[in-house]
Formats: structure tokens, sequence, C-alpha cells
């Protein structure tokens, strides 16, 4: 009966603190959504915790009739699509072959591209490379670079050697060549590491705004990430601003839009952005472990 008690003092702590846990995690996406449907200048009042007080959707209207927004995240979802689907085929076309024991050079293969994890040139000689090969202001310096991952091709291959090799010799018997035993036997088998692996590089390319900022200085080649980025740094110089002429008893300067501010509109785009990766992730989620578990531990 003491066991008992204890296990359920143990239980009903535990559910205590992963709730408190939880919450903590999901209330800043709370208030991010509560922000960006209230009014602009009202928001400015503060005290806004779990319902708007004020609600609009003006700051959804201002930002989808931004032109610019809308070219960013075409470029994001392109990027995404295209980067994750390439990262994920040849990711998996070298893991497949780097699983067979009879490849020619398998090991020096496999410290190749190992060496570049461990040693890094740096930032600039990085940027000269992708200079050279014409990569920098162009689309494809957000795919190129991001098509391996070592750590993510250890991951497809432990999870292929673990495929029973009866599966393909019965293949081979049955006519199949290695591109087909591949094609019909192996990714099908596959999907829970795949789809791991595709969340991986797909959240990775989503969420990247450091490409964008650093490579890039045509507008219309700028993913929202970076975008979101730049108009964050000039909210708050807006807001220093403001806050300077106030202090000086200069003129205020208006930034009201119709009730919609800078900070509004940028809750808008930023629950616009995270959007769509909360509505893919539920549906991947439960590859994830399995995928993680299977890629990761053999036996």
């Amino acid at each position: 009966m003491k066991t008992t008690r204890q296990f359920s003092l143990f239980t009903l702590l535990n559910y205590f603190f992963l709730s408190l846990f939880g919450f903590a995690m999901i209330y800043p996406f709370i208030y991010i959504l509560v922000y960006s449907l209230n009014d602009g200048e009202d928001s400015m009042l503060g005290a806004l915790y779990f319902f708007p007080r004020k609600f609009t959707l003006h700051n959804y209207a201002e930002v989808f009739d931004n032109a610019r927004i809308w070219q960013a995240y075409k470029i994001t979802l392109m990027r995404t699509v295209l980067g994750t689907f390439l990262h994920v085929a040849l990711c998996t076309l070298m893991a497949y072959s780097l699983s067979k024991k009879s490849l020619p050079g398998r090991t020096f293969f496999t410290f190749y591209i190992f060496l570049p994890t461990i040693f890094s040139a740096g930032f600039i000689p990085y940027f000269i490379t992708l200079q050279k090969l014409h990569l920098i202001n162009s689309f494809w310096v957000f795919v190129i670079p991001m098509l391996f991952n070592f750590l993510h091709i250890v991951i497809i291959r432990t999870f292929l050697q673990g495929i029973p090799e009866e599966l393909e010799e019965s293949a081979r018997i049955d006519g199949y060549g290695d591109f087909q035993i591949f094609l019909r036997v192996v990714l099908p088998l596959s999907g829970p590491v795949l789809a791991t692996i595709a969340l991986f590089i797909g959240v990775t390319h989503w969420n990247d705004w450091f490409s964008g900022a650093y490579y890039v200085s045509d507008k219309d080649i700028i993913p929202v990430q970076t975008l979101l980025q730049q108009l964050l740094t000039e909210a708050e110089a807006l807001s220093s601003s403001m806050q300077r002429a106030a202090q000086q008893g200069g003129q205020t300067v208006n930034v009201n839009v119709s009730g919609a501010t800078p900070e509004s509109m940028r809750m808008a785009l930023l629950v616009i952005t995270v959007f769509p990766i909360l509505c893919i992730y539920p549906f991947l989620q439960r590859y994830f472990v399995k995928g993680v578990m299977l890629g990761s531990v053999k036996g």
C-alpha cells in the first residue's frame, strides 16, 4: 500500500512538472498569436496575456498586402521543397552505397565525408568558395551547400544495414538490378528514417535566415526568415528613434497604419512563418522516434 501511494505521488508530481514545462514551451506561441490578433495601437498599452483585448485581422491584411512578403514566402517554400527532396534523395543514395561492404574504397569515402565535420576553414574561405562557384546572390546558394549532411547519411546507412540481405538476394533472383532493388525494396522499407531526415532538413531550410542575410543582396530571392529578421531590425531602429525623439521633445514619428504597428505586423508575419511547420510536424512525429532509434542503434 505504501508503494502505491509513493507511485501515485510521483505520478502526480510528474504530470504537474511536465504540464508546467509544456505550458512554458507553448505560451510564447500563444502570446505571439494573441498579439497578432490584437489592434496594434492597443497592444502598445501592454497587459496582453491569453486573449486579444481589441480583436482585429488588420495586421494579417497588412502583411498579405505586402508584395515582398509573398515573394519571400515563395522563395522559402521553393527552397524547402526542392532542398528537402534533393537532400533526402542524395543522402539516401550515398548511404545505400556505403551500407554495402563490397563497395571499393568504402572506408575512404566514409572518412572523406566525415572529415569536414571536424575541420572548418571558416566563414571567409567558405564565402570565397561560394563566390567562385557563382552561388552568391543566387537561389541555389540555399540548396547546393545543404545537399549533404554526414550525420543524416550515417543514420540512413545504419538503418539500411538492418534490412535483411535475404530480401535483396530474392530480388536479384527475380532479375532486379541494384537500382531496381533500391527503388522497389529499400525505399518502401525506409519510410520512418526518410521521414525523420526530411523533417530535420525541412525545418532547417524553413528556419534558415543566415544564408539570405549574408549571401544574398537581391531582394527578389530573400527568404521569409531573412525578411522577418530585417523587419525586426527595422522595427527596433524605429522604436529607438521614437524614444530619442520623445526624450528630446522632438516631433513624434507617426507609424500608425490604420491601427497596425510595425510590432503587430511583425507578430502576424511570425505566426504566418511558423504555421506551416506546426501543421506538418504532427503528421511526421510518429516517424520521428522510430526513425532516429532504428537509424542510430543497430541490433
